[in-house]
């Protein structure tokens, strides 16, 4: 009978698959137990690293929602708050509850248009901050899209003003306010992002391609302005009850604002679920554990994901259309 030969490559071969394999589950079980302790247990950065209380915190898209919220929750830690938004009115109003709330916080209020872009404008918001120490920057300004839409049918109006608000309102405030952080050598500069930006979002084009600039100017500022002690944050978010995105009730996935910001300001310096993505968080606790599956287990780019998001998108803008039809109706 003849011998058989044992293959010599066998048990090396099966020992290195063996050891991948454990490798890779155990790497999947630390990023997982990384994720808990992010979001669950360990605390963020405290704010009184970036600025002592009586400084200045500047927050854009101020007067409604999470803006507003902001404004808020940093009056009540002893920030004096820069109030930034298109409407005047709504800026006095909140700059009153504010001085009534918190005794001797001080605002400042300046009322500009973002979609125009102004050199007026920005060069007034210069002004207001130049003798102020500002240690927070909040770039919250923001828009989306009115309804879901096709890019071939974005009207052009709402193509400009989309990229001009999130783009460059937020770069030109930033240039305005961060030198002033990197000659104090200490500052935080928090910009939301939102899933779009994590996603391609078919039917919401043009801002998901904005929220996914946001991304790659906020990490590489990050890189930038670390070794003045400026510290950069992309805040991502899946959805917040708000104006912009026309839910009212929230829900375990969807915060009021005031979750959501009491969650973005507990946890600066953490990344939640955003693992490996330099300076950035998903900070509230299921966006964070829906940032981390998709990270983990389906990725962002597919085409399986792009096509689910696709169909919910499309989803939504019939009925919207249907809506605005049995609205035009009632209006005749």
């Amino acid at each position: 009978m003849t011998a058989l030969i044992e293959d010599p490559w066998k048990e090396p071969v099966t020992a290195l698959f063996a050891g991948i394999g454990i490798l890779y589950i155990t790497l999947k079980i630390f990023s997982f137990w990384r994720l808990i302790a992010s979001l669950f247990i360990l605390p963020g950065t405290s704010l009184s690293k970036f600025g002592r209380k009586g400084s200045w915190a500047v927050v854009t898209g101020a007067s409604d929602g999470i803006g507003k919220e902001y404004a808020l929750q940093l009056a009540a830690k002893g920030f004096n708050i820069v109030l930034v938004s298109r409407t005047q009115s709504k800026l006095e109003t909140l700059a009153s509850e504010i001085q009534s709330k918190y005794a001797g916080v001080q605002t400042k209020t300046l009322a500009m248009d973002f979609s125009q872009s102004l050199d007026s404008d920005f060069q007034a918001l210069k002004a207001l901050v130049s003798d102020l120490e500002v240690s927070i920057l909040i770039n919250n300004v923001g828009l989306s899209h009115e309804m879901p839409v096709p890019f071939v049918q974005t009207p052009e109006k709402e193509l400009k003003d989309i990229i001009t608000i999130n783009c460059m309102g937020t770069l030109r405030v930033t240039q305005i306010v961060a030198p002033g952080m990197v000659q104090r050598r200490r500052g935080l500069i928090l910009t939301m992002a939102s899933f779009g930006g994590i996603l391609p979002t078919p039917l919401l084009a043009t801002y998901s391609g904005s929220k996914a600039f946001l991304q790659q100017w906020s990490s590489a500022l990050g890189s930038e302005l670390k070794p003045h002690g400026v510290h950069v944050q992309l805040v991502q978010s899946y959805l917040v009850t708000s104006a912009m995105s026309k839910i009212k009730r929230a829900s375990a996935t969807i915060p009021n604002p005031k979750q959501f910001v009491r969650a973005a300001l507990g946890k600066i310096g953490r990344s939640g679920g955003a693992q490996g993505i330099a300076y950035t968080s998903t900070p509230y606790w299921s966006h964070g554990i829906m940032h981390w599956a998709l990270g983990t287990f389906t990725g962002t780019m597919n085409s399986i994901v792009l096509d689910q998001n696709k169909s919910m998108h499309e989803s939504i803008r019939k009925r919207a259309l249907r809506k605005l039809e049995r609205d035009g109706k009632k209006g005749q």
